[in-house]
């Protein structure tokens, strides 16, 4: 029961987040959200018990709030891209 221990899915956490940290794109960052949320949540004694495919599918959907959290917080306003009409050389 590997899967239950707390400290394994913090430590997957924290690999996730610097694996971000070479791949910026808020891809990673989300599934380290939601390895913390579940190490948390096994650390606190709130999902002791849980069954292996509970516990995925309490991460993908906390992985998934995540994203799109940092998707709402980090978006450009308009999300359009930034566009120029004018050339810095003339």
């Amino acid at each position: 029961m590997l899967w239950a221990t707390w400290w394994i899915w913090i430590v997957a956490a924290i690999i996730l987040g610097i694996l971000e940290m070479l791949a910026p794109a808020f891809v990673l960052l989300g599934f380290a959200i939601g390895a913390g949320l579940v190490g948390a949540g096994l650390g606190l004694g709130v999902l002791t018990g849980v069954s292996l495919s509970a516990l995925m599918a309490i991460f993908a959907i906390a992985s998934l709030a995540g994203w799109i959290a940092l998707r709402l917080m980090f978006r450009v306003k308009g999300d359009k891209p930034k566009t120029f009409d004018y050339d810095i050389n003339d």
